[in-house]
């Protein structure tokens, strides 16, 4: 069976979100941001695994297009807990970098997938 990256990267970076909900939330005592983070870091990696037992074509890209929104929340939260001070510069470009390349997976799979499947 091959390998699913996106799985794989999904699921990766959900763990890093909620390690570092738990460290905002006992270190930092940041409440309200972290549960944001939490809630759209993890979806992302949710609508990628429900995708995969899509039942057409238009219901995988609708629910990868929900991840890929998730993932655009995401980045805004990680921006506020940079600006902020909430996370260091280093954690903020590690997490960024991998929510990048969900980013730019997402969008090529949908985009590959419209265009295969007329959608």
């Amino acid at each position: 069976m091959r390998e699913n990256v996106l799985i794989q990267k999904t699921e990766a970076f959900s763990i890093r979100i909620v390690n570092a909900e738990r460290y905002l939330r006992t270190q930092k005592k940041e409440r309200v941001i972290s549960n944001q983070i939490l809630r759209s870091g993890t979806s992302i990696g949710a609508n990628c695994a429900e995708s995969q037992d899509a039942q057409s074509p238009s219901d995988f890209v609708h629910k990868l297009s929900i991840a890929l929104k998730e993932a655009d929340e995401t980045k805004y939260w990680l921006n506020l807990l940079k600006g902020s001070h909430y996370i260091s510069e280093e954690s903020y470009i590690s997490m960024m970098k991998d929510l990048k390349e969900i980013l730019a997976l997402l969008t090529k799979i949908i985009k590959t997938t419209k265009e295969k499947y007329n959608v």
